[in-house]
Formats: structure tokens, sequence, C-alpha cells
């Protein structure tokens, strides 16, 4: 096998196979087929980044296909988001589609399948056919309406169409095999009464095609070469190749090319749950803001907490194309941002636990403003930032008395302040519960970061990140943890998956940054220096400012969890 044989994953390996059989190039279409009814997650972009990166390896289009089939949890908001979560993270798709275009296509097939005696109305119960189903041991039992006349069959169909039944009257079903030990292929349900009006057709139908019948007939009508989902499909594979061949002797010369369905493993991430139904619970509940928190794990959500596409594009490719299910560490996706960020992001100066700091040699009433680097990764330049007699640090750099290995502020230590001067604790003053609530300086006037001077280029073992106290800016920060606290929440049979809510998953602050980030908008990303990486969140205005902490410098969850 050659070098560039073995370097494509096994997907790619069945559309060269295919490619050299005959297939068309031309003839390569695929498309992300999600269902309307909640907000794409990062379990999602696996499944996005495949189908839209085949179609740009091969120049190939891709559909964009809302399976809109169950009116009952669809809303137009979630179409609308879902255009809005692929066109962000860079993808273009070809057509956009709806399975509710093809619903009187859909109808007339099924009509066809009646009169061929492959498709039946059942008058049951849910719960009789369910116990008719059988067990993966057991063979299922017919229906005794499974031999109705075609006639009478074709007649009860056009009435549930026509509105005549309640809802779970009458259901059509496929005529397969209920002995099959695939228990999908056990005469499945095609359509179902359901009287609720839906997003796109409003109340033309109340018949619902179901997913099986409708997913693989879209493919077919949309021509589409490749049709790729997760494993847990694997099993529906045969029923996807029963519906698509009964329907091929009816349609083979408007439609001649034969959909493959092919499955891949789904992206699994630590401490984070993947069901829209669990993660509608948490909106609906009040646990979260919405979809977009920025604790979700909705693409809406990271987006919103300082994600960059190209971060979550590269977290895909990483984690790569594979047959077996697994858990993706979390850290993996926190690894990515903070690699993107590191490089695009520009730096800035914010304390987020003040303290107060006085030079007390430095002149009163006196500010001069200093050369401060944006992003030496990207040679983004550089900006000014005032400085003046009094300054906050963050609380944590300082210390009265510390050992050898602390290399912050204490007294009678030097430190250098960020793009400033090098400076020396002299004194503290505490209030009365011996909390410090000021430290007293002297600073090194020809120590001045950039100036050539033999003071300017004398090395010390700290550097400080500080804010000056008359040009300081108040801004909230929301302080983000994992939402959960266990690293696989709903795997627990015994346990319901909100037991392992974070409670400290949020904390909001006050805290003060340098005056130019008055100017930043919406979405706009910084790293505070030895702090961490954040954005400007939706909620803020030109009157306050409101950062989100996207991740930390470092991945501290790991050394907390040990």
């Amino acid at each position: 096998m050659s070098e560039e044989k073995k370097s494509l994953n096994f997907i790619e390996q069945i559309i060269e196979e295919d490619l050299a059989n005959g297939m068309k190039n031309e003839n390569l279409r695929f498309r992300f087929p999600p269902e309307p009814n909640g907000y794409l997650h990062i379990g999602h972009t696996k499944a996005i980044g495949i189908s839209f990166g085949l179609g740009e390896k091969y120049n190939a289009p891709v559909n964009l296909r809302f399976d809109d089939t169950n009116p009952a949890k669809e809303e137009q908001e979630y179409v609308d988001a879902i255009k809005k979560d692929v066109a962000w993270l860079g993808y273009q798709w070809e057509n956009e589609c709806y399975s509710s275009d093809y619903f009187q296509q859909l109808y007339d097939w099924a009509v066809q399948l009646i009169k061929d005696g492959k498709a039946y109305v059942d008058s049951q119960s849910s719960e009789a056919m369910a116990e008719q189903k059988g067990t993966p041991t057991e063979p299922g039992v017919a229906s005794p309406f499974r031999d109705r006349s075609v006639e009478e069959n074709l007649d009860l169909f056009t009435r549930m169409k026509e509105g005549e039944f309640d809802e779970g009257a009458h259901v059509l079903r496929a005529k397969i095999d209920m002995t099959s030990p695939n228990m999908l292929l056990r005469d499945p349900i095609m359509y179902r009464i359901l009287k609720k009006a839906h997003h796109r057709t409003g109340n033309d139908w109340v018949i619902y095609p179901m997913y099986d019948w409708t997913h693989g007939e879209s493919d077919y009508i949309e021509q589409i070469s490749h049709s790729l989902c997760s494993l847990e499909f694997k099993p529906h594979r045969d029923l996807y190749n029963w519906f698509r061949d009964n329907v091929y002797e009816y349609s083979k010369n408007e439609y001649p090319l034969m959909p493959k369905q092919r499955e891949f493993s789904r992206l699994n991430l630590s401490y984070t749950i993947m069901s829209k139904r669990k993660l509608l619970k948490l909106v609906e509940e009040g646990i979260v803001s919405g979809w977009d928190d920025p604790r979700m794990p909705t693409i809406s959500g990271l987006r919103r907490r300082g994600y960059t596409p190209a971060s979550i594009r590269s977290f895909v490719e990483t984690v790569g194309v594979s047959k077996r299910e697994n858990v993706i560490d979390v850290a993996l996706l926190e690894f990515k941002i903070r690699e993107d960020l590191n490089k695009t992001a520009n730096r800035v100066m914010a304390v987020l636990d003040p303290v107060k700091l006085v030079i007390t040699n430095y002149p009163e009433g006196e500010e001069e403003w200093l050369i401060a680097e944006n992003n030496p990764e990207m040679d983004a330049g550089t900006r000014e930032v005032p400085f003046s007699r009094e300054l906050y640090i963050e609380r944590d750099d300082f210390k009265e008395e510390a050992n050898k290995k602390y290399f912050r502020l204490s007294l009678g230590k030097e430190v250098r302040l960020k793009n400033a001067y090098i400076i020396k604790g002299e004194s503290c003053v505490k209030d009365a519960d011996g909390n410090i609530t000021e430290i007293h300086c002297t600073y090194d006037p020809l120590s001045k970061s950039g100036s050539g001077t033999e003071e300017s280029k004398r090395k010390v073992k700290g550097t400080l990140h500080w804010v000056s106290k008359m040009h300081a800016v108040e801004a909230e920060v929301r302080i983000y943890d994992r939402l959960f606290s266990d690293e696989a929440p709903d795997s627990h049979k015994d346990q319901d998956f909100m037991e392992f809510l974070n409670p400290n998953s949020l904390e909001k602050i006050v805290a003060h940054v340098e005056p130019s980030l008055t100017s930043s908008k919406i979405g706009d990303r910084f790293q505070f220096q030895r702090l961490g990486y954040f954005n400007v969140d939706d909620d803020s205005t030109s009157e306050k400012l409101v950062f989100n902490k996207t991740v930390g410098l470092r991945d501290t969850w790991a050394k907390v969890n040990k």
C-alpha cells in the first residue's frame, strides 16, 4: 500500500475505491443533515467537518439538509441557529434543503409500496406493536392487520392523510420481515398521524414520515453519493438499503445514483453531555442562561465564550475519523483554543483581584504613557498604556515574607512591572482584620523598559502585570469552570446527570482593565497577560464592559483533580 493510501482515513479509502471502480468525480455529493430540534454542539462538529471536509478535498458539493419530520420538536429558531453555526465554522453549502420539501414525493412512493404489497396500515396501539416486535433472540409476531388488502390499505392511508383519524389510530408500516435478526427490519413504521403545525408546511400535512423512511429517500432524491453518519446508525443500514432499493425500482430513470451509507464513531467529550434533550433541560430549568451560555458545549456557546472556528476545526482534524467509539479529553479542545489565541489575540493588562500599590518616590499627580507590545507572535505593533503613582496589582502577587522560590513582590525584594520599571517592596498597610489594603514600594527611575540604560537591562526574577488606578476601567469578568464535575455525567445508570452539576461553574467579579479596552467590540479576544484568554461578551455595552474567560494560560484542571 502506498504512503498516500495509508494516510487516507477509511471513508476517503471508500471514496477512492469507488472512483477507481468507475464512479465519476462529478457524481460525488455529500450532505450534513441535522434535525432542527436544538442547537448544534461540539459533537456535531465532527460530522460537519467530515462531510464539508470531503467536499473541499474532492471539490464536490455539500448540501445542508434539515431533517424536519417532527413538528412537535422543531422550530425555525433552530434552523437559523444551525445555519449560523455552520457558516461561522467557515463552511459553505451548495444547497439548503429540507426533508419537508419531499413530503409529497415520499407520500407518492409510500402509495406505490402499498400497491406492491410492501406496506400496510396497522391499527393497533403502540403498546401492542411493541409486544409483537419480539426480542433480539426471539422473532416478532405478525400484526393481525398485516394482510389487509391493497384496496383497504390505500383507503385508510388516504383517509389518514386527509385528517379523518385521531393521533395514534393508525400507522403505516413497511412489510419486511418480522423474524429478521435485525429488529429494525421487523415491519418498521413509515408514517404516523401527528396533528401539529409544521414550521415550514403549516397545516398542509397531518401525517408525517418517520426518520428512517425520510432520511434515506432524501439522500436518494438529492443524489447523495455517500451518506455518512455516526455509528449508532449502523444497524439502520439494512433498512436504509431496503427502502432505497425498493424506491429505486420506481425512479431509477430520474434518480440513477444509489446512495451508500457508511458510519464513523461519534465525538464524545469528557465533562460534557451531548444529548440535545438533556441540553434542552438545562436551558428550560434555568441552569444555564440559554443555548449560547458559554458553559454549554453548543457551537453558539463556544463562540460566545471566545472559541474560534480555526481552533474547533483543528480539534476535529486532530480527533480524526475512526470506527471505534472513544471519549476525547476536553483538555485537547482547550489546548487547541489556547494554541490559536496565542497566535492571534492581542496582549493587554487586567487585574482581577486588585490591591493598591503606591510608588512612594514617584511624583504625585504625574502620569506617563508607556509602550507595550500587542502580540509579538503576530507582529501586531504596539499600544500605549498609562502609568502613574498608584497602581493595581493582583493580590496574589504580593507576600510580606516569602521564600527564595517566590518570584513575585515581597518586602525587601525587587520585581519588574511589565513594560515599566523595577520596584522594591517597602511596607504594607492592613485593616483591622489583618487584610492588606495597600502596598508601598519604591521604583528605580532609570530602569524603564526599553530605555536602553544599564539599569533597564538589569535582570530581576519576577515580572508583574498592573493597571494604573487613575486610568483603570471597571469591567465585569465572568470566570467559567466546567459545567459538570464528573468526567462522564450521563453515564451513571443509578444517578441523574443533573446530580453532577458543578455549583462553581460561574463566578462574576469586578476587575480593573487598561483603558485601551474601552474601544473593544463584542467578540474581540485578548490575552490578559499572566491570567489567560478572554473575550468581550454579548452583554457588553459602551457603559459596561463584560468579558468571558475563554481558557487559562495553562491546564490547571488536571492539577486540581490529581
